[in-house]
């Protein structure tokens, strides 16, 4: 779509009557039952108003073939370019992002089958007119059936008789919420200033639990945004499958996860109760207010604030409507079950081959985390699709796991895998180094080509095509030799991090002889690789850059090291920029090798490489977004978000006492910063809380699109201190708490002097009455306060009967 017909698009959203609203949903493919449902909530979303746009997350042919269906210029567009797991479940966080991206006024997160009514588009024209951002959920009413479809215009519901229906009053008034359930939520926020909540946000799977909940009790534990529940004023539904229950036992490891990662990150796994106690947003007479269902008070807005009785009957009668549901009973996970893929290595590998049979293998253990994550993410941006990971260790494993990504665990691998000491030149390297070329030899003989690539090469340009180029009987690999000029097949120069092998007799034969080699050498692997294949010193070698085994006669091509370079060749990784360098050559990848040590491999690759992962890797491409896009039209952005990319959001924010920050776009690693600032450590914004597991070692790094404290040792001694006491004293123990009491909160610590004076005010005002009420009406305008704003409004105690 051209950025012209986009821009007048939005033009005439933003001056039409209310909020402009941009629904994002996860679609499946439009097929079948699933299909009708989805294409059925679509167009009910389509008809509340003309400022709603429709954004599907897919990568499928049928969601692209279903937004071509409407007009062109319509207001439904897919966007393919967030992350997805290898099996094609999007990632709740990287929506999120891609929702907070948005030029709409308010962004809506909600599933593909739920059906709205026309009070969606008129609670949101309520809430956008609040003078503090906000955060809504709602939760849907689950039907059973559903015999009703939309008119031509997608506004009026009929029947099979043709006349109309009133869905409100005719049907949805006998159906109840499902409330125990987050998967179905509706959660929609204003695009103001405020996050949604501290810290990251996990890599939750969309639609496998957890996700809305964990967001919700993060937003009320950070205090930053309003949080309501607007399911009273909001009339939704989906329509019950009875194949739902078949697919998540299929799928059940992606529920696991999401309770794992629900167990170990944020407060959700200690305190639950912060969804169900939020304020209820509800309507009474045609005038919204604002009630807590659990503590029995309302707060009247407008004139009604002396109409005490009707109000709380009108509110008591809403009540009643909502069953109170024991949702832990509900759950299908009461513990942590262990992760697993249902997949043998022969089926993952089936799943995963390209046309050609060829699949990418990388090896990594837990410690090369970091380095296996900035590996895949270039695969990612080069389409690359066909790879598979070998876990070490059952860390890597999960990890894997929870970040979708196709991994199979071998048994066989070395148990005490060092975390730091396992780099080049050490045993625990030989001893890892080994596993490689068995899998490889395993993978070959079950009929695929494989390129084993090292998680520290980074890659430039997908070289799978060139590399079938070579024929059968030709193992391909890289070369270590450093001198610029001279042969490039001398001893010991076959490098065992990069290369290519096809699943011919020849080539098996000869990785056979390759791991019976490394089985009895004290070396790593990649000695056995040159003397196995070119022979001792050398004598196999064929010119200046081949080698012929003569028993397997198998032929072995040095790769060009201007398009294939390792580490120390013409010094790349000393160029001022190191990617502009290799593009120049025409670099398919850059080995990060010939350097020792795993933090100095990180350094380097991070500092240097990091460019176009940045993003991805937090859920935001470093590619224009844009609100509308098809699929041939990816460079033509509609909305671009350039000047977001910019901003504190997208860089590592190192925040000072008294609230002054540190900006830097790029990674960077503690211990640089650490020669700067001498005496001071930094730290989580945790940690204040919990100081013990806050701090950052020297060898951690800092990512852009998180914030990160920066406070003197001696303030971290006094809070390991106090915490220490408070620990002791719930447990019963009589001890004196000397904490000294310069040691402020992080509010009091992190913050302006100015909005220090006025937190300590807000927090004796909240210490002397019992609710915060939520929010007063204002103009459409926001005001512009801080996040210290406070409201002023009457509560109602209501009398129990």
């Amino acid at each position: 779509m051209p950025n012209s017909t986009i821009n007048e698009q939005i033009r005439t959203l933003t001056s039409s009557e209310g909020p402009t609203v941009t629904i994002f949903a996860a679609a499946t493919p439009f097929s079948g039952s699933v299909g009708s449902r989805q294409s059925l909530a679509i167009r009910s979303w389509l008809g509340l108003s003309q400022n709603i746009r429709v954004v599907l997350f897919s990568q499928d042919p049928s969601v692209f073939s279903f937004a071509a269906s409407f007009d062109p210029g319509s207001r439904v567009s897919v966007e393919p370019d967030i992350d997805f797991t290898f099996l094609g479940t999007p990632f709740f966080h990287s929506m999120v992002a891609r929702a907070q991206a948005s030029n709409s006024d308010i962004s809506v997160l909600m599933d593909s089958e739920t059906i709205l009514l026309p009070d969606f588009i008129s609670t949101l024209s309520y809430v956008h007119k609040l003078d503090h951002d906000w955060l809504l959920v709602a939760s849907s009413r689950n039907v059973s059936h559903f015999p009703f479809h939309l008119d031509v215009d997608g506004k009026r519901w009929l029947g099979d008789n043709g006349e109309r229906i009133k869905m409100k009053k005719d049907f949805l008034s006998h159906e109840r919420w499902d409330r125990c359930d987050d998967k179905k939520m509706i959660m929609a926020w204003n695009n103001g200033d405020l996050p949604l909540h501290n810290g990251v946000l996990p890599p939750f799977l969309y639609g496998k639990g957890f996700h809305t909940l964990w967001v919700v009790n993060e937003a009320l534990s950070s205090d930053f945004r309003f949080v309501f529940d607007a399911s009273w004023t909001i009339s939704s539904f989906f329509i019950s499958n009875p194949d739902d229950g078949d697919a998540m036992e299929a799928r059940n490891w992606e529920n696991v996860g999401n309770f794992h990662l629900k167990a170990f990150y944020g407060s959700l796994s200690i305190c639950e109760a912060g969804y169900y106690n939020v304020i209820k947003l509800f309507e009474c007479n045609g005038h919204y207010h604002f009630g807590s269902a659990t503590e029995n008070i309302v707060y009247p807005l407008g004139s009604h604030k002396g109409k005490h009785k009707k109000l709380l009957s009108c509110f008591d009668k809403i009540k009643s409507l909502e069953v109170n549901l024991d949702c832990s009973k509900d759950k299908h996970l009461t513990s942590l079950e262990p992760l697993s893929l249902p997949f043998s290595l022969e089926v993952l590998l089936s799943t995963r081959a390209d046309q050609n049979k060829t699949v990418v293998l990388a090896v990594a253990g837990y410690s090369y985390k970091d380095m296996l994550m900035s590996w895949v993410c270039r695969l990612h941006l080069l389409h690359v699709s066909n790879f598979v990971v070998c876990a070490l260790d059952d860390e890597i494993y999960d990890f894997c796991v929870l970040q979708g990504l196709p991994v199979f665990r071998d048994r066989l691998a070395p148990s005490n895998i060092s975390y730091d000491d396992c780099h080049f030149g050490t045993n625990c390297f030989q001893r890892v180094t080994k596993v490689k070329s068995r899998i490889v030899l395993q993978i070959l003989k079950l009929g695929y080509n494989l390129l084993m690539s090292d998680v520290d090469v980074y890659w430039f340009k997908n070289p799978l095509p060139l590399l079938n180029t070579f024929g059968p009987t030709v193992f391909v690999a890289q070369s270590d030799e450093y001198k610029i000029t001279g042969p490039i097949n001398m001893p010991r120069r076959l490098n065992s991090g990069f290369y290519y092998a096809r699943s011919d007799n020849s080539t098996i034969a000869a990785l056979e002889k390759v791991v019976k080699h490394a089985s009895t050498s004290n070396l790593s692997e990649q000695p056995s690789f040159y003397d196995t294949l070119c022979g001792l010193n050398g004598s196999y070698r064929v010119g200046d850059d081949m080698c012929l085994e003569p028993e397997t006669n198998l032929t072995v091509r040095f790769l060009d090291r201007n398009l294939f370079p390792n580490g120390a060749y013409r010094d790349l990784w000393d160029s001022s920029n190191v990617s502009s360098t290799c593009m120049d050559m025409g670099c398919f990848v850059l080995h990060n090798n010939w350097i020792s040590g795993r933090q100095k491999k990180l350094e380097r690759q991070f500092l240097e490489m990091f460019n176009g992962c940045l993003d991805s890797l937090f859920g935001v491409r470093s590619l224009d977004n844009k609100e509308s896009r098809n699929r041939n039209e990816v460079k033509d952005a509609s909305l671009s978000i350039g000047s977001s990319l910019n901003s504190k959001e997208f860089c590592v924010r190192v925040v000072h006492a008294g609230g002054k920050e540190d900006l830097y776009r790029n990674p960077i690693v503690v211990s640089q910063l650490m020669k700067r600032y001498p005496g001071m450590c930094f730290a989580w914004p945790e940690v204040f809380k919990n100081p013990y597991e806050s701090v950052l070692s020297a060898t951690d790094i800092l990512f852009p699109g998180q914030k990160y404290l920066l406070l003197p040792v001696t303030t971290l001694k006094k809070l390991k201190k106090r915490h220490s006491a408070r620990k002791n004293k719930s447990a019963g123990k009589q001890v004196t708490d000397e904490s000294d009491d310069s040691v402020f909160s992080a509010n009091d610590y992190y913050v302006s002097k100015e909005k220090w004076t006025r937190g300590l005010v807000k927090k004796h005002i909240q210490s002397n009455r019992k609710l915060v009420p939520p929010v007063v009406l204002k103009s459409k305008l926001k005001s512009g306060r801080g996040s210290d704003w406070e409201p002023s409004l009457t509560s109602i105690q209501e009398l129990s009967p």
